[in-house]
């Protein structure tokens, strides 16, 4: 059974035009989050990612980074205290939770 953590709070980034196709991502990750698409690794559940941060130290192309454990808690947090859902969006210029 594979867990799923708090939907879409999750800080692991991934840089496709990075990706060399090594598929070490896939190799270290304990909860399955990439799978190999054609030449190049993907994320296929983004939520299943404990932010241990094997598939960024493992990285050689850098092409993944996530902030070990901090995505569910920091967006709790912000949440809180905005009044708003626990959302991290690493992708956003705006983010002030990770």
């Amino acid at each position: 059974m594979k867990h799923k953590y708090l939907k879409n709070v999750v800080s692991l980034s991934y840089a496709d035009e990075k990706c060399i196709g090594c598929s070490r991502c896939i190799e270290v990750c304990p909860h399955g989050v990439f799978e190999m698409n054609e030449e190049k690794a993907q994320i296929v559940n983004r939520d299943l990612c404990m932010e241990c941060g094997a598939c960024a130290l493992n990285c050689p192309a850098r092409a993944l980074s996530v902030n070990q454990g901090v995505g569910c808690a920091a967006a709790f947090i912000f949440g809180w205290i905005t009044g708003t859902e626990p959302s991290c969006d690493s992708n956003a210029s705006d983010t002030k939770c990770c």
